[in-house]
């Protein structure tokens, strides 16, 4: 049977995300060496929101949301964009490029329960094995690792903020999907990245006029854009684009995907070599991946309007 175009289609896009967010880890390790992390935060985020601002006025119709759905993006904006970004920042300034990846990625696992919650899919479960699966690739990447006495080092606390950061993605991915099915992917993104690049501009100003700006080499602005442009605006809009296309849950397991790029990058760029078992823990996650996206046909999904 044809896969349709539209899936294909995404799935290029969900898999341009992993390579993006698993080299983005080293490369904010890189320039929180230089830079604090809420002054990074408002370098980056104003660039997103004006590559976005390009895009959306391309569109026709309006660029406002209707009044009824206000109050709902300015809370995703709040959900996903201030307060995952501040838990994600912080979180991977504490703790290693590999710690932070596989602790984010339990998001699927925080997704698929509040989207069941929430009525918007029924995963059937030959998906949640395959979500377990990716799971127990985890584990075995943590547990392998040669820092495995980590979460109860000092970087338990980035540790935690790294998976408080995912659960609030969770939210924002599962609370997006009816502005996102009504606006599209552009807009929503557009918007709620709008609502938070003030406050984390304005978060970030007193770092910022502490930092001789005319001393940043041109190699930390250019992580500085990759991070803004690619990290955030680019990777948000693709994220959007495949929960308005084929779901919550299958968007979101792709996550999954993020650490084995992560720890590829880290290995070779900052010098965190993955055990054996990584190693096999990164296969594990990659056939859980394909049993959970296999599994769960486009008819499975279940929408409620009224979420």
């Amino acid at each position: 049977m044809e896969i349709p175009r539209r899936d294909i289609t995404t799935d290029l896009g969900l898999l341009l995300i992993v390579l993006i967010w698993g080299v983005n880890f080293s490369v904010l390790k890189v320039l929180l060496r230089e830079l604090d992390p809420l002054a990074l935060n408002a370098l980056r985020f104003p660039m997103a929101a004006v590559a976005l601002w390009i895009l959306v006025r391309r569109l026709d119709g309006s660029l406002k949301p209707d009044p009824q759905d206000l109050r709902r993006i300015i809370t995703l904006g709040l959900l996903g964009n201030v307060a995952y970004q501040l838990c994600f920042i912080f979180g991977v300034d504490s703790t290693f490029a590999g710690n932070a990846s596989l602790l984010l990625a339990t998001t699927p696992v925080w997704t698929l329960f509040l989207s069941s919650v929430a009525g918007h899919e029924r995963p059937g479960g030959w998906v949640v094995i395959g979500v377990a699966g990716t799971l127990i690739g985890i584990f075995m990447v943590i547990t392998g690792s040669r820092d495995a006495g980590t979460l109860a080092s000092p970087t338990t606390r980035g540790d935690l903020l790294i998976l408080i950061a995912s659960v609030l993605w969770a939210m924002y991915t599962v609370g997006g999907r009816k502005p996102v099915t009504r606006y599209g992917a552009l807009r929503v993104t557009a918007w709620t990245l709008w609502v938070a690049t003030p406050i984390i501009f304005f978060m970030g100003l007193p770092g910022l006029m502490r930092t001789d700006l005319t001393a940043i080499t041109p190699e930390v602005w250019i992580g500085v854009t990759y991070a803004g442009l690619l990290g955030i605006g680019l990777a948000y809009l693709l994220w959007y684009r495949a929960v308005e296309r084929i779901g919550n849950n299958r968007t979101a397991v792709y996550s999954n995907l993020v650490p084995v790029a992560a720890l590829i990058t880290a290995w070779i760029w900052l010098g965190e070599v993955p055990t054996t078992l990584q190693l096999i823990g990164a296969a594990v996650i990659l056939v859980g991946l394909t049993l959970a996206r296999v599994a769960h046909a486009p008819e499975n999904d279940f929408q409620n309007n009224e979420a």
